[in-house]
């Protein structure tokens, strides 16, 4: 029997702001699918009726992989293996990418399944492109570590690694601790070392960017709670 395809279905970064990321080709899969993998149910329902789902809401299958959800992959592929087309989404951006969906997908290889990736947003790309950095080498650390003396040692190490190999150096925090690792980063980077700091992007309150670390320390943003992605070069 032959299997179906997994497409992974990138979700808008904040509320309200679906319509800037559809495509036809989006609208046309999600009709074509009843069977979801999600980390977030309600996002994703109320993602999917933005997109112009026609199928009703009560004859979707929705499988949550959420953190309690993760020990037996297995249970997600049932439908794949059957010859069923399956819908991966994150809550927000690109299944895979700083996402936990990467795990579906590297054990959708593991059993045949074809992976389809469709168009969307991803904070981290948007954040680069809007940074004026180094777009041809670039690295992503994603969570710095949370012990102070570790997380300074690391962005000290970024800091070099931008300046010596001229390679854009991306990461990002929960939320909530944003205002302490900006805190950090002008503590331990070089005053003429670049920072580019991209917040709630595609939002209506998108804020984005780029200035010595000298100059950002003389200014005071309030990150908390509004997602950030921090870009060194």
């Amino acid at each position: 029997m032959q299997k179906g395809t997994l497409y992974l279905i990138p979700v808008p970064l904040a509320e309200e702001v679906a319509h800037k990321t559809f495509t036809p080709y989006l609208v046309d899969t999600i009709n074509q699918i009843d069977t979801y993998i999600v980390e977030n149910s309600k996002t994703a329902r109320r993602f999917l009726k933005e997109a112009g789902l026609k199928t009703p809401q009560k004859d979707l299958i929705v499988h949550d992989y959420g953190k309690h959800n993760r020990k037996d992959l297995g249970q997600f592929f049932t439908a794949l293996t059957a010859g069923k087309d399956v819908g991966l989404m994150s809550e927000a951006g690109c299944p895979g990418v700083a996402d936990p969906g990467a795990d579906i997908v590297a054990e959708a290889h593991k059993r045949g399944i074809k992976v389809v990736p469709l168009v969307g947003p991803s904070s981290i790309l948007l954040a680069l492109m809007a940074s004026g950095f180094n777009g041809q080498s670039f690295a992503f650390w994603g969570y710095l570590p949370i012990d102070k003396e570790q997380r300074s040692k690391r962005i000290k190490d970024l800091d070099l690694s931008a300046s010596r190999y001229k390679q854009t150096q991306i990461f990002i925090e929960t939320p909530f601790r944003n205002n302490q690792l900006l805190e950090e980063v002008l503590k331990s980077c070089k005053p003429h070392t670049q920072l580019c700091v991209a917040s709630n992007l595609t939002a209506a309150d998108e804020f984005i960017k780029t200035q010595s670390v000298y100059n950002w320390r003389k200014e005071n943003i309030d990150l908390h709670k509004q997602p950030t992605i921090f870009l060194l070069y």
